[in-house]
């Protein structure tokens, strides 16, 4: 295999961030040097850096995403964070134009009421499908309380792929907990694809008895969908750790050859690495 690539990374190095806790949680220090040194104890060798929300519902600004991303040499690449305003769709597609090794797009659902075939996010739509850039959404249980479950479920991205047939959509976190409706999708439509990062926290009671439940769900879409070609790797740092990341992949019951091809090949594939 020619190393893992982790397709779901936060970072910011800000003390307003707000995945700070997951990290304590976690005993991570939550800085690039340790993000680097984990990825290669690992064998991780690329990762896609995502912006992390910020205090006050932020998130972090890409100029500053692509800044962390250069002083990784190369480890890491960038994705752009996208939030639902005329002028912020316009400054993110502006900046990708500008700065060609952007990998991918993000749209924080459910953090933000809004749903993905909402007019405004039209022109970037466009531009992704025009450059071949997947665009990845935050889909399923969020990280607050006060989170938009409604504009996170993942069946919305029904309407959109329908809508917009050329265009790469990656579902994050699998959806969870709605593993089998993401299976429907990844099936149903040629160019949606899901990720599995941030599905275990550690410190749990039931940690290993959920383990094997996600592991099953996963293994249930994966042959539902008939194979394992659309589904990608990733960790969600530092909401999960790379250990337990792995140990998930591990216990999916698919063969070596769709393991490699979720651990590598396909990110590879989808986002052009």
């Amino acid at each position: 295999m020619p190393g893992i690539v982790d397709a779901h990374v936060h970072l910011s190095e800000n003390p307003q961030d707000e995945l700070i806790p997951y990290a304590t949680l976690n005993g991570l220090r939550y800085n690039l040097d340790e993000l680097l040194r984990m990825m290669g104890d690992n064998g991780i060798v690329q990762g896609l850096l995502l912006s992390p929300p910020l205090k006050g519902g932020i998130p972090l600004p890409n100029e500053r995403v692509l800044e962390l991303c250069r002083r990784s040499e190369g480890v890491l690449s960038p994705v752009f964070t996208v939030e639902p305003l005329p002028q912020e769709v316009e400054h993110a597609v502006e900046l990708a134009k500008r700065n060609r090794e952007v990998k991918a797009f993000k749209v924080r659902l459910g953090y933000l009421k809004v749903f993905a075939y909402d007019p405004v996010y039209d022109p970037l739509y466009a531009y992704a499908e025009s450059e071949d850039l997947p665009v990845m959404f935050h889909t399923g249980d969020t990280a607050t309380a006060n989170g938009s479950l409604e504009h996170s479920h993942p069946l919305t991205l029904d309407r959109l792929s329908n809508a917009h047939p050329g265009l790469k959509v990656v579902i994050c976190h699998f959806g969870n907990p709605w593993t089998q409706d993401v299976a429907e999708l990844v099936y149903k439509h040629p160019k949606v694809y899901a990720d599995i990062s941030g599905l275990v926290v550690g410190g749990t009671k039931y940690i290993e008895g959920y383990m094997d439940s996600l592991a099953d769900q996963l293994s249930r879409a994966i042959f539902y969908a008939g194979g394992a070609e659309k589904v990608i790797f990733g960790t969600d740092y530092p909401v999960s750790t790379h250990a337990l990341s792995l140990e998930l992949v591990r216990r999916i019951r698919i063969d070596d050859a769709d393991r490699e091809a979720i651990l590598s090949r396909n990110a590879r594939r989808v986002f052009k690495l």
